[in-house]
């Protein structure tokens, strides 16, 4: 029967004055009871609009049929067809806007909350039945990866299902990429990004860390040792700033760096080797979802965090649901903002960022209201801390130094509908084509560029 009720079922959750005292995953996941009421509101559309909303086209009426059968284990293996990574896909990916967006219970009530039934699926395998891979026969053909991140590890795990040996070469000293340096722990536990990688290397995958491809070793040099296909997956780690006055300040940090110091060297215990500021009062410049992200971590080391966005509430980039955990646990929006200058005292530490009033003008080529200066409105926020946080680009050192990669003015690599780069056995795809973008976009263009890869190697 049916469950026609409006809205999705309610993920348990962590209070707000609890939360901020702990670093803890917030959201606590479905009960076995709560995902099958949920499952049951799908309608199983023939037409499934569902799927084309998935950059990885997860069978997502089959696997939520499963779960109202309470089939778990069958709706996880549906899922892993297609996805490589369910547990952090069901945690951080903007379904709102993605699979969720297409759904049919969606035009007049709340859509399916897939999302959440994806990760209540890959969790129950992970705790009930999460046996070792089988490592698919040898095909001899040999691909390298670089970068560990979402396409990397995307791209890696297609192609060691189809049997080829296939290497990852990451330049931190865990894999990864922005699910372990850039993610919170309390929005995605690493314990849960680890271990989906262990069925990576179950499959045979091999990773190679602490190689700084460009530095350590050359992509011609890897080509050179046998391989005869590379995958670019590095992703967008070079963090952008403003060019204000006064950004060279101690107490300045891009939000790359923050997050990189509290998230991978979990420089929040005490305990930890890396330091990190533990600010009195800290100003966050953007509105995505890594402003959010580094916003919440301030606030869990004790801060009064303030994010500054140029634009209102209504143009903010980030997932709802990450904008309404920041403001329940006590963050403060100064939106219709901009910062101008960084002020600081003699010893070189920031002591403020003075801003100005921003309003709404005509609409920009992206379609937005273009923000504009209000003459005369400037003002001053107290901060001993400020984090920007308006986007990245991708790292040149391998566009550097590597032969026959074209990029576009944003230094992103230019590829083919096939995901092949300006060099005929160098594919690409993820955050170094695209710039700055979503864990499952980065996902689709992984699994896209595997297939292409087959294609190329078995013509």
């Amino acid at each position: 029967m049916a469950n026609m009720a409006p809205n999705k079922v309610a993920m348990p959750i962590q209070e707000p004055e609890v939360r901020i005292t702990n670093f803890d995953e917030v959201t606590l996941g479905y009960t076995k009871e709560m995902a099958i009421e949920e499952a049951n509101r799908c309608l199983h559309c023939k037409h499934r609009p569902c799927v084309s909303g998935c950059p990885v086209n997860v069978n997502i009426p089959d696997f939520i049929e499963e779960i109202k059968n309470e089939n778990f284990e069958e709706a996880y293996k549906i899922i892993s067809v297609t996805s490589s990574l369910p547990a952090v896909c069901g945690r951080v990916c903007p379904q709102e806007s993605q699979c969720e967006s297409k759904c049919v219970r969606g035009i007049k009530t709340e859509a399916v909350a897939i999302g959440r039934l994806e990760r209540f699926v890959a969790d129950w395998h992970r705790n009930n039945n999460d046996v070792p891979a089988v490592k698919p026969e040898s095909n001899g053909h040999k691909v390298a990866i670089v970068g560990a991140g979402p396409a990397g590890l995307t791209c890696a795990g297609d192609l060691a299902k189809a049997g080829y040996q296939v290497t990852v070469f990451e330049a931190l000293h865990v894999a990864g990429g922005v699910l372990m340096y850039g993610i919170p722990e309390f929005r995605l536990p690493k314990e849960i990004v680890q271990k989906e990688i262990s069925h990576l290397k179950e499959l045979g995958v091999e990773i190679v860390t602490n190689f700084v491809v460009g530095r350590s070793d050359s992509i011609d040099a890897i080509i050179e040792d046998g391989y005869e296909a590379v995958f670019i997956g590095s992703g967008a780690g070079l963090p952008n700033f403003m060019r204000l006055e006064g950004e060279n300040l101690k107490g300045v940090y891009s939000a790359n760096e923050y997050l990189t110091r509290f998230n991978l060297m979990k420089a929040y215990k005490e305990d930890s080797t890396t330091p990190i500021q533990r600010p009195k009062k800290c100003v966050v410049v953007g509105g995505g979802n890594v402003a959010m992200d580094a916003a919440r971590c301030a606030r869990r080391l004790g801060a009064e965090v303030h994010i500054v966005y140029r634009r209102s509430l209504d143009e903010l980039p980030a997932r709802k649901e990450e904008v309404e955990h920041a403001m329940e646990e006590g963050i403060q929006f100064d939106l219709l903002r901009n910062p101008v200058r960084v002020l600081g005292n003699d010893q070189g530490w920031i002591t403020g960022v003075e801003c100005i009033k921003m309003e709404l003008g005509e609409s920009d080529a992206s379609g937005r209201r273009r923000p504009v200066e209000v003459a005369g409105s400037e003002f001053v926020i107290d901060a001993d801390c400020m984090i920007v946080a308006i986007g990245t680009s991708p790292n040149p050192l391998i566009r550097q130094t590597t032969e026959g990669l074209e990029v576009n003015r944003k230094g992103c690599l230019i590829v083919d509908e096939t995901n092949m780069t300006t060099r005929e056995e160098i594919y690409a795809g993820g955050d170094a084509v695209t710039g700055a973008a979503t864990v499952i976009s980065a996902m689709g263009a992984g699994k896209k560029a595997a297939a292409s890869i087959q294609a190329y190697l078995n013509k």
